[in-house]
């Protein structure tokens, strides 16, 4: 991509969220994107998910499938666009209708999707139209991929006639598992049935032994069955002969061999059955010198099932019928299998022998690979045309939202005109008398509040809930409060949020990121402090004052007649008591004292303030009063100026995986035109009687009788009283 842009002069730009947007009104301007200097694109990569904007288009421009759309990415999907029009003024419409004479001819890609468009036309009826929607195409291409065939190489079983090879298929699916095809079934490609067929010839190749060497088998077609009852106990036989010979050995294992009295004693308790767990480690039979192995009475119960299947299905039909197996015997019966065993031992690797040897020979024997391929190729046959109905439906995906994505991606265009909704606002929420619009969705509150809080604006993260017959639907936003003030936002507060669709959603208050939201709410923040703290100390003063009792406990009454009784010896000796104090008069006065100096001081102190309050000219005064506001809000108004100034859009969108590019900034205004605090409408009638209203002490007669006072001591003080007086008196 080029970095620097080769062609300035055509490129417009506007300032919004202090810093420069690229215009993008002029399909020129959208053909050059890509010698657009990167440093100058509003964002760098955003998800493919959590955005409004249709899922389909963005995974057509997500090349890489790795959920997220790069700059990369954009300026190839603008290219391939642009190459495809005549004009690509017209993706400045933001339709999804498009004239077919506004396709390139000119371009082998461009006629194939022309020629494709056409043949839309034609499946949905409509060959004479001039314009082809993206409802045409939507239908065509769900009709197309329900067909049998749809032009991706791949056949699923639901679409061969075939009941006999429709089987196969399940089969090879069933062993290489299957790849998923246009419709979203289940098929076989053209490299799965060569794979299959492979290792089904290697493994029809390894079973045809058997049928060329007899002594693979040496029970013909019951060997398999046998050589399962042979490996349930092979084992075993092998530990109980071993154990014989160390007797013949030395005749002193044969108690140990046969297990101590502490085991049996250990089974001796309890409840017993053949399927003990500790019985199956003890010997098969009693070992001895020289041994052969009952196969009937005398073995050990929790294997005398293996023993009996073991007899009837390799010891009688090999050796005949008898009641014992020596160890010669077991000898010859390992012979027998060696052969077998070893044949076992070449089996190919691989799902595909589950099938069983029968039917892999009988697959292998028929044409079903060349049937299965032939289905194939009849089904890429239709692959060019089934690439072109997918091309026109991606152009004209492009044709409505490419636009649309430039102008939330490479600038904030529909965001700071407020003209349409940004991609990233998801939609309103209502909630204490007001309107949030900057709202996005959030997945998890506790992964975003941290990086979103360095925006400086007060969110507020909601848990939206709508219920239906389907289960509930549950959702997490970020909604940023800028204006208004916060002295109702806590959480539990509910609200009510209207996502882009018109849906309305129940919202609970879980969480709150606080932060300044206007300067009116700064203002009155110092006066709130310290109303707060005022009622705070009261509410001290009178719980201290209700928890305190009221008389001070009197001391019981003493009998002198009444013998004191003797306190517990085993009592534990109470805590001595702390020594009452008597009661000092000095300091106490000295305590009353001091606080009689300091409310004289205070006393002086407004008497001061109020006397130079008078002293100045009457037309001082309201300045005095708007100076001392001044001195109480200013600071604080001033604080909240700076940091309302700072307020920045990047770390609410980067929380949510986008890579914003520069300081995407709300302003004062800006940040009060996104949140609307509730108004009554124009020539609204208003009545200010509430039959219901508290009674309210008489605050205006107390204001006149100020006011009134006031005016007095104005005019004693420049001396119109005096004058008055003496003119009376004279």
């Amino acid at each position: 991509m080029t970095t620097q842009a080769n062609h300035g002069t055509h490129w417009k730009f506007f300032r919004a969220g202090g810093f420069d947007q690229v215009r993008l009104d002029t399909g020129r301007a959208v053909a050059s994107l890509g010698e657009l200097d990167q440093k100058l694109w509003a964002a760098l990569s955003c998800p493919t998910r959590g955005i409004e904007l249709d899922t389909r288009t963005l995974d057509s421009i997500d090349s890489d499938r790795d959920g997220r759309i790069r700059v990369g990415e954009i300026v190839a999907a603008v290219e391939w666009a642009c190459g495809l029009l005549k004009d690509p003024d017209i993706l400045l419409k933001r339709e999804d209708t498009l004239p077919l004479d506004a396709i390139d001819e000119t371009r082998e890609d461009g006629r194939a999707v022309l020629a494709a468009a056409r043949r839309i036309l034609a499946k949905s009826g409509k060959a004479d139209a001039g314009t082809i929607t993206l409802a045409d195409v939507s239908g065509v291409e769900e009709v197309f991929a329900a067909n049998d065939f749809n032009g991706d190489g791949i056949v699923p079983p639901d679409i061969v006639e075939d009941a006999v090879l429709r089987a196969m298929v399940e089969d090879i699916i069933a062993c290489l598992g299957g790849e998923t095809d246009r419709s979203g079934l289940p098929g076989v490609t053209r490299d799965k049935v060569e794979a299959f067929f492979e290792t089904a010839a290697t493994f029809a190749a390894w079973g045809a032994r058997a049928d060329d060497e007899a002594g693979l088998r040496p029970l013909g077609e019951a060997t398999d069955t046998a050589a399962e009852a042979l490996h349930a106990i092979a084992a075993k036989l092998d530990d109980w002969f071993t154990r014989c010979d160390l007797v013949a050995f030395d005749p002193r294992a044969a108690a140990p061999l046969n297990r101590s009295e502490e085991d049996w004693a250990a089974l001796a308790g309890r409840m017993l059955s053949p399927a003990e767990e500790g019985l199956a480690s003890f010997p098969l039979a009693a070992v001895a010198a020289g041994a052969s192995l009952p196969l009937g009475p005398g073995v050990n119960p929790a294997w005398a099932g293996a023993v009996a299947r073991l007899k009837a299905e390799v010891v009688v039909p090999l050796l005949g019928d008898r009641d014992s197996l020596s160890a010669a015997d077991w000898a010859a019966i390992k012979d027998r299998f060696a052969a077998w065993e070893a044949w076992q031992a070449e089996r190919p690797a691989g799902p595909v022998g589950d099938l069983g040897i029968a039917r892999i020979r009988e697959m292998v024997a028929s044409d079903a690979k060349a049937a299965i391929l032939s289905l194939i190729e009849q089904d890429m046959a239709l692959e060019a045309e089934a690439k072109a109905i997918a091309s026109v439906d991606r152009l004209l995906r492009y044709c409505r939202d490419l636009v649309t994505l430039l102008n939330n991606f490479v600038a904030f265009r529909d965001f700071y005109t407020r003209k349409r909704k940004a991609v990233f606002q998801a939609g309103t929420l209502y909630l204490d008398g007001r309107s949030c619009e900057l709202c996005v969705r959030v997945e998890d509150p506790a992964k975003h509040a941290p990086v979103a809080t360095l925006s400086r604006i007060y969110l507020v993260y909601c848990e939206c809930v709508r219920r239906g017959g389907d289960g509930d639907e549950r959702m997490f936003i970020a909604a940023a409060v800028t204006n208004g003030d916060s002295d109702q936002l806590m959480v539990g507060r509910n609200g009510v949020f209207y996502d882009r669709d018109g849906g309305d959603w129940d919202a609970t208050v879980v969480r709150i990121v606080d932060h300044a939201i206007s300067i009116r709410q700064s203002f009155w923040a110092p006066y709130k402090k310290m109303g707060k703290m005022i009622g705070q100390q009261l509410e001290k003063v009178a719980a201290a004052r209700a928890a305190a009792p009221r008389f001070p406990p009197m001391p019981p009454p003493v009998s002198a007649s009444a013998p004191s009784a003797p306190a517990p010896a085993a009592a534990a000796p109470a805590a001595p008591a702390a020594a009452q104090q008597p009661f000092d008069a000095g300091r106490f006065a000295g305590i009353f004292a001091a606080l009689g100096l300091a409310i004289g001081a205070i006393g002086t102190a407004i008497a001061s303030v109020v006397t130079g309050f008078l002293a100045l000219p009457w037309w001082q005064i309201p300045l005095a009063l708007l100076g001392v506001l001044l001195l109480v809000s200013g600071p604080s108004m001033l604080i909240t100026s700076l940091k309302l100034r700072g307020r920045n859009l990047g770390p609410i969108l980067d929380a949510n995986g986008w890579a914003v590019n520069t300081h995407a900034r709300i302003n004062i205004p800006f940040g009060t035109a996104l949140t609307h605090l509730a108004k009554l409408p124009d020539g609204a009638v208003r009545s200010l009687t509430d039959p219901y209203a508290q009674k309210q002490p008489p605050w205006r007669l107390y204001v006149a009788l100020g006011m009134a006072a006031g005016a007095v001591a104005l005019l004693w003080r420049f001396g119109v009283l005096a004058r008055l007086w003496e003119t009376v008196a004279g």
